[in-house]
This record gives C-alpha cells, sequence and structure tokens, in this order.
C-alpha cells in the first residue's frame, strides 16, 4: 500500500505513522509505505492529531480545512485526507518538505 493514494477528482488519501511527544515537530521521511511524522503533543484528547493537522496544512502550504483525519483516531497510523489537491501536487510537496529539512 502506497503512502498517497487517489481517491476521487481532487481528493488525496495520506497514510502517516505518528510519533508522538517528539522533541520538535519534524517529517522523518518514508516508514513503512506510510510518511513518518514526529509530533511534540502527547496522544491525549486528540492533541496529537490537531497537531498533526496543524503542521501538515504549514508544511504543504495547504488550509487546515482541506485536510480531515479519516481514520485511525487513536493508533500512530493514520489516514488523512486532502482534499483541493492532486496526487501529484501532493507527492511535490512532500518532496520538498523531506529534502527542506
Amino acid at each position: 500500500m502506497p503512502y498517497l493514494s487517489q481517491r476521487d477528482e481532487g481528493r488525496v488519501l495520506l497514510t502517516v505513522h505518528v510519533q508522538p511527544r517528539a522533541s520538535r515537530n519534524s517529517l522523518l521521511g518514508i516508514h513503512d509505505q506510510a510518511l513518518k511524522l514526529a509530533i511534540t503533543a502527547p496522544p491525549v484528547d486528540s492533541k496529537a492529531n490537531k497537531a498533526v493537522i496543524v503542521f501538515l496544512s504549514s508544511c504543504f502550504k495547504i488550509p487546515k480545512k482541506q485536510i480531515v483525519l479519516h481514520s485511525g483516531q487513536q493508533s500512530r497510523r493514520k489516514k488523512l485526507m486532502i482534499e483541493g489537491e492532486s496526487m501529484q501536487d501532493l507527492r511535490e510537496r512532500i518532496e520538498q518538505a523531506l529534502n527542506a529539512q
């Protein structure tokens, strides 16, 4: 299963693996067919889920409202639906963000 998959026109499903309580927010690369993220927020009361959306929004320069948690609310492995983006555009943004770190 790839970490990106096109759902409908303008909707992409992104699979992430989240490492909560990290020392800083960062993209760590591709791990087990998921984009691995380090997030400073703890996995309590959806704080880490919210932090993932805010962090990805700033990394990919897209509005937070375009990123919706699709599954994995209480898991490290999450699927996020990203609306208004093509799979190719999102893949390029991920590569740029990974290279910038």
